[in-house]
C-alpha cells in the first residue's frame, strides 16, 4: 500500500543534530554558480566561484547521462574513475553522480540493460545561487521502446549541494511498475581512497555509524566521508519528507552511496513485503533528493544543518 505524502515532526527531529536554520540563498545577484552547456559535446560544465566543480554529459553513446568527475573545494576529484567494463573494476555501471532504478517496467535500469537516452538539457539559470538545468530522459526497454520519461530540475548551490527534482510519468498506456529492488535511485560512487575498506566513515541523522548499521534504513541523511591525497571530504545524501514515503540507503563498505524508495522487501532482508509502486498513466512520480559536497568530516560540514536548510530552500 502507496503511503500519501506527509511532514511529521519525529522525520524532523532526526536530523535536529543542530539548532537553527539559515536559509540557502536564492538571490539573483549571487552568480556564484555557473553552467555553461555545449550542444556539440553533449556536457553542461559546473563552476562555483570560478573554479571547476563538474560537468553533466549526456552523449548519445553512452548508457545514461551522469555528473562526472565531481570535486572538492580545492579541485580534489572525489568520484572514482569512469569504468567502461568489468576489467578495470567492479560495477563499471556507478558513474559518478546518476539517477537510475531497477525492475522498471520489467528493465533494469540501474544494471544498464536498459537505455536512458536523454532528449533535452536546458539550463533554466545560467549563474545563480542555485544555478539551474532541466533534464528530459527517455527510459528505453531493451528493444528501445519508452517506459517512463524522466524530467529533472537540477540545482546547485555555492555551497556544493545539489538538488536534484525527479518527476516520472509513463511513457504508454499502461501503468508501469516500480519493483522492489535496492538497485538505485540516486546514487554517488565514491573515490577509492574514500570508502570504508580505507578508512571512510558513515554516520546518518540518527548518530549511527558505519555501512552494517546504516544500510538499507530510512532516516533524513547520511554522510560519507574519508581521505584523498591526506585531506578529509565527505559526501552526504539527503532525502525529502514530501516524497511518497521514506527512502532507504544503499551505502557500501567499497564505495556505492545511494538512495531510493523502492526496496521494501530488499532493505530489510525480505522481513517486510514489497511494496511495489504502480504509475498510472497522466500521473506524475515527484521525488525529491539532495547531494551535498563538502570539505571535512560531518560534524565541521554542519551536515544536520545543511539538511534543514536544504528542506527550508523549498526545492
Amino acid at each position: 500500500m502507496i503511503c500519501p505524502p506527509r511532514v511529521t515532526p519525529a522525520f524532523l527531529r532526526r536530523s535536529l543534530l543542530l539548532l537553527g536554520i539559515v536559509v540557502l540563498s536564492t538571490a539573483s545577484a549571487s552568480a556564484a554558480v555557473e553552467l555553461k552547456k555545449d550542444a556539440a559535446a553533449r556536457t553542461v560544465a559546473v563552476t562555483i566561484n570560478g573554479r571547476d566543480f563538474s560537468t553533466y554529459t549526456f552523449a548519445d553513446a553512452q548508457p545514461k547521462p551522469y555528473m562526472w568527475p565531481v570535486r572538492g573545494g580545492d579541485g580534489t576529484i572525489l568520484t572514482r574513475p569512469i569504468f567502461t567494463d568489468r576489467s578495470q573494476g567492479d560495477h563499471p555501471h556507478h558513474k559518478g553522480v546518476w539517477v537510475a532504478v531497477d525492475e522498471v517496467g520489467g528493465v533494469k535500469f540501474w544494471a544498464e540493460e536498459g537505455k536512458i537516452a536523454n532528449r533535452g538539457v536546458e539550463v533554466t539559470v545560467a549563474k545563480g545561487n542555485p544555478a539551474q538545468m532541466k533534464v528530459t530522459n527517455d527510459w528505453l526497454d531493451t528493444e528501445g521502446k519508452a517506459v517512463v520519461r524522466e524530467t529533472t530540475m537540477v540545482s546547485i548551490w555555492e555551497n556544493g549541494l545539489l538538488g536534484y527534482d525527479i518527476r516520472f510519468t509513463a511513457s504508454g498506456e499502461e501503468p508501469v511498475e516500480f519493483g522492489d529492488t535496492k538497485e538505485g535511485l540516486f546514487g554517488f560512487r565514491m573515490a577509492e581512497s574514500m570508502k570504508e575498506k580505507e578508512g571512510g566513515r558513515v554516520v546518518n541523522a540518527e548518530g549511527a555509524k558505519g555501512t552494517v548499521d546504516c544500510w538499507g534504513k530510512p532516516t533524513g541523511w547520511i554522510d560519507y566521508s574519508g581521505e584523498v591525497d591526506g585531506k578529509t571530504f565527505g559526501v552526504a545524501l539527503f532525502d525529502h519528507p514530501l516524497n511518497f514515503r521514506p527512502s532507504r540507503y544503499h551505502v557500501r563498505n567499497y564505495g556505492l552511496f545511494s538512495i531510493s524508495p523502492f526496496g521494501e522487501h530488499s532493505y530489510t532482508n525480505k522481513k517486510r513485503p514489497a511494496q511495489p509502486y504502480f504509475l498510472f498513466p497522466e500521473k506524475e512520480l515527484r521525488l525529491r533528493y539532495a547531494l551535498f559536497v563538502h570539505d571535512g568530516d560531518t560534524a565541521s560540514a554542519n551536515v544536520g544543518k545543511v539538511y534543514l536548510d536544504y528542506l527550508e530552500s523549498g526545492m
